[in-house]
């Protein structure tokens, strides 16, 4: 019985919910310096259906398992969670930049949060993955929407999908 109360209060399930999930887990982390030079994403945001609301980068561990998780459960376990969020410039092309722990691959999301509720709602916002994989009614998997970090800068571009009918696929 004492085995199981001790396995139970180490649980990363446990201790995640006891961290209070706010907005900017994993966003010191993810924040880029003025001449970043360490290794990090320089996002070029293509296909917005407007310029209303927030953009949220986030970074996760490169597998379908942690992909999309809860940042307190990715965070409480010692995992990969990077997050950046940037109301969208009026005007010009969009750049978000997010730093990564060190060189290597990564799953990354992007949500264009028209309504800013910090919550993607299919009907309204739009969302975007590294790689731009055809997307179903289901996340896609890790390996399709993964970019591997250099040890400097790298830019890889995110091609916006929003419902158009029964779908989510990009404006154009």
């Amino acid at each position: 019985m004492k085995s199981l109360l001790f396995s139970l209060i180490g649980s990363p399930l446990l201790v995640a919910a006891s961290i209070q999930s706010t907005p900017d887990l994993g966003t010191a982390e993810g924040r880029c310096r003025s001449d970043e030079s360490g290794p990090s994403f320089l996002v070029n945001v293509e296909g917005l259906k407007d310029r209303t609301g927030k953009l949220k980068l986030e970074v996760y561990p490169a597998n379908d398992a942690d992909f999309l998780e809860d940042d307190n459960i990715l965070i409480s376990a010692g995992k990969t969670f990077r997050r950046v969020e940037q109301i969208i410039p009026a005007s010009g092309p969009v750049r978000l930049c997010v730093r990564v722990p060190a060189a290597g691959s990564y799953a990354v999301s992007l949500l264009h949060d028209r309504d800013s509720n910090r919550k993607f709602g299919w009907r309204i916002d739009g969302i975007g993955f590294a790689g731009n994989p055809k997307l179903g009614w289901s996340k896609p998997a890790a390996s399709a929407a993964t970019a591997v970090a250099r040890s400097g800068p790298t830019q890889i571009e995110i091609v916006m999908n929003y419902r158009r009918g029964l779908a989510m696929r990009p404006i154009k």
